[in-house]
């Protein structure tokens, strides 16, 4: 941990920023730690020390190229290696669960987007893996297309292993946990590998990175992270970066006991009453539903229990477990599941929403109005609508609304399904183009 040690030991008085000068009598937590780019300290804009041996502790860790830290999330690192790849005006073609932050990098490089749609689970109400087979197809439909952008794993722990000729960027911000042990799924291999590490290791929220696997486009990157990235890269996320990274190196007995605190889970959760687990690629996404109940029911039942689950989809709660979990955490759980009680069966199946048809880019909606609703079929939506979390949109801008959609999230919305509606606007009125 040279990065923390470095700054723990630090014993200068700071006659430059932060404000607070590290003074305790504002109690601001960290604030001991909390500097700007001091000699000796490095700068994540232009490393050439302490930051510079951590990114390649990290590519070494993780087993890719090169490797860059984000202070700003994954949001920032896909910002950047969308438009590293791609120009203004390309033709990108994007998995239609992607998140959010995805589709905003479409719009700033006014991207033509071109939709992979993933396999999907009616049950669950949420689209899965991807095939080889469609990657080939879309990709020979498309062959002017600059990369493929693809979500592995998915928010329910879904993977797809792909390769294609074109350059590829998967968005694993949930699977930096993922090659630390022999049951966990391996790495994704791809040109562009984006990671939280907030997620599914133990670092700080914002703490991300993105690996470079294919190092022609390591330049671009680089560049484009240090334009999206914030110019004040806070050394207190840096240090959580740096523990992170320590704890790695030694963490095969925490992950063989969070294996078998997992088994001990599952063995127990598959026996009790009134719940169904749905297993997924990835084992420490646990997915729970319970006839009769929506997934917001779920996880109120689960918050009546000192529970709080990661998100509530229309029929499911997902909970993301990782090796900070404890024994007593998921004891909690059991508890929680073993009390829901029983219902009558009365649980939807939503059918694969048709894909809205696009009209027009986002990046070409000018003139714009309101209207509830109830009153959008066939109008062009003219903002993203999403479940948070995880931020997929349902419909984006440029698209039509059709009956289809506009049910869809009134029935979203009746079930209490967290939706987010872009511009402010109640979930009744909706922005469309004049």
């Amino acid at each position: 941990m040279e990065l923390t040690d470095k700054l723990e030991k630090n014993s200068l008085y700071p006659f430059h920023m932060p404000g607070h000068k590290r003074n305790s009598k504002f109690s601001l937590p960290c604030c001991g730690i909390d500097i700007t780019e001091i000699e000796g300290f490095d700068n994540l804009h232009n490393p050439e020390g302490i930051l510079k041996r951590l990114q390649e502790e990290i590519s070494d860790l993780f087993e890719y190229n090169s490797s860059i830290i984000s202070v700003n999330g994954s949001t920032c690192c896909i910002l950047a290696a969308i438009s590293a790849i791609c120009k203004r005006g390309d033709k990108i073609i994007i998995a239609r669960n992607c998140h959010k932050s995805v589709y905003n990098a479409c719009f700033l490089n006014e991207l033509d987007v071109v939709y992979l749609t993933p396999e999907y689970n009616e049950g669950l109400a949420a689209y899965t893996r991807i095939s080889q087979e469609s990657v080939d197809s879309i990709i020979s439909q498309n062959p002017d297309a600059k990369a493929l952008v693809i979500t592995s794993p998915t928010y329910e722990g879904y993977i797809s292993e792909i390769n294609c000729d074109i350059p590829l960027i998967v968005d694993a911000a949930h699977g930096a946990h993922f090659g630390f042990a022999d049951w966990l799924p391996q790495r994704a291999k791809a040109d562009i590998v984006i990671q939280s590490l907030h997620k599914t290791l133990p670092s700080l929220t914002q703490t991300a990175v993105i690996h470079i696997n294919n190092t022609a486009y390591y330049d671009r990157v680089k560049m484009y992270m240090d334009i999206f990235e914030s110019s004040s890269p806070s050394y207190i996320l840096l240090s959580s970066v740096d523990r992170c990274v320590d704890f790695l190196k030694n963490c095969n007995n925490d992950f063989s006991d969070y294996k078998l605190m997992l088994d001990d889970f599952y063995k127990k959760a598959k026996s009790t009453e009134n719940i169904t687990l749905h297993i997924t690629d990835d084992i420490t996404r646990i997915i729970i539903s319970a006839d009769g109940y929506t997934g917001t029911e779920l996880a109120d039942h689960l918050r009546s229990c000192d529970i709080e689950p990661e998100g509530a989809t229309l029929n499911y709660v997902i909970l993301i477990s990782t090796v900070g979990d404890t024994k007593k955490g998921f004891e909690l759980l059991i508890k929680a599941l073993e009390s829901v009680e029983k219902r009558p069966k009365n649980n939807v199946r939503i059918h694969e929403p048709t894909l809205p048809k696009k009209v027009i880019k986002p990046c070409e909606i000018d003139n714009t109005s309101v209207f509830p609703l109830s009153e959008c079929e066939g109008k062009i939506c003219a903002q993203y609508i999403y479940a948070y979390p995880p931020g997929i949109p349902i419909i984006v801008p440029g698209e039509i609304m059709s009956r289809e959609i506009i049910d869809l999230i009134t029935h979203y919305i009746n079930s209490n399904v967290n939706i987010i509606f872009d511009n402010n606007l109640s979930e009744y009125n909706i922005l469309t183009k004049a």
